[in-house]
């Protein structure tokens, strides 16, 4: 806070707030436009890496839900319990896509395609961030969005996808758990926008879901999963964590015990992020991958590895 005369001669500061920034690399942002491939006029916000510098190469991670665009200037403060917080992605030394996605009827997974890949290659035009070294991240509808690019497009060098849908005909049955609401309303007329139950248009099920196309996935992919997710079954992320596992492709599932979609845990909440800069800075940065990456991890080693961090 600033004391000044009307020509802003000899201010004063009267007050600091947030002082902790200091302590940190921050970044800027910009807004982008786009076309899908239908000609729709798209915006959505890109982020630059804490400490920029032009002439450098940098990774950049795609984040996914709906339409991001909005969120231009949104202040975002550091935090490691906050999993997807766009300030970790760019001190972390990434450029940060937010797109917007316009959804077409009956074809969830095909728009994401068209405006995820527009997007991207119109920030590519930024000959900062380097082609081949992309990530995709989302949540719920994001995470389906992660699952359904990562079998169904080959330009991503990584994915992570939390509380996934990853298939729309076996989800068709289900239930919103804490609601008791039947999952076939709001694949119908929710975010899935499917109009009409699947025995009308079974094959656009089969081709808005990532499990259908699972054999032609080249893209690293990481699930995550609270075992208790009222919301999205859990079994959604394990039904293609089993079908990737089968089709030998480059697959791990996260699995937190006890947790509903949003991970409420503290030390479940750092432990997920953590995972995604291992995950993100093995695939994108070229650094060694953890042992659960190559390997996975047993019940055993992993309560050794909590016991340790506290």
């Amino acid at each position: 806070m600033l004391v000044s005369t009307p020509d802003w001669k000899d201010a004063k500061t009267l007050a600091v707030t947030n002082e902790f920034q200091g302590k940190y690399a921050w970044s800027h942002s910009e807004l982008i436009e786009y076309k899908d491939t239908k000609g729709e006029r798209l915006q959505g916000a890109l982020y630059y890496p804490a400490g920029f510098e032009p002439g450098h190469k940098y990774p950049m991670v795609v984040y996914m839900y709906e339409k991001l665009s909005d969120s231009l200037h949104r202040y975002s403060p550091l935090s490691e319990r906050s999993y997807y917080d766009p300030t970790a992605f760019t001190s972390h030394g990434y450029f940060l896509l937010e797109p917007d996605i316009r959804f077409r009827p009956r074809e969830p997974g095909v728009s994401v395609a068209e405006c995820v890949t527009t997007a991207v290659n119109k920030v590519l035009q930024n000959t900062s961030i380097d082609p081949h070294k992309i990530g995709i991240i989302g949540h719920s509808w994001g995470g389906f969005d992660s699952v359904y690019l990562a079998t169904h497009t080959h330009i991503f060098a990584a994915a992570v996808a939390g509380a996934p849908i990853t298939d729309l005909v076996s989800n068709y049955g289900n239930h919103h758990w804490s609601s008791g609401i039947a999952e076939t309303d709001h694949i119908e007329t929710g975010q899935q926008r499917m109009q009409v139950p699947l025995w009308e248009d079974l094959p656009a099920y089969i081709r808005n879901s990532a499990v259908f196309n699972v054999q032609n996935m080249t893209t690293p992919l990481m699930i995550e999963v609270g075992n208790s997710d009222g919301t999205v079954f859990f079994h959604q992320g394990v039904e293609l964590y089993n079908i990737a596992r089968r089709a030998r492709k480059e697959v791990v599932l996260l699995e937190y015990q006890g947790e509903d979609q949003g991970l409420r845990k503290k030390a479940d909440q750092i432990d997920y992020q953590r995972r995604i800069f291992a995950w993100f800075g093995h695939y994108l940065k070229g650094e060694p991958a953890s042992a659960w990456i190559t390997g996975g991890q047993t019940y055993l080693d992993r309560e050794r590895e909590v016991a340790a961090a506290k």
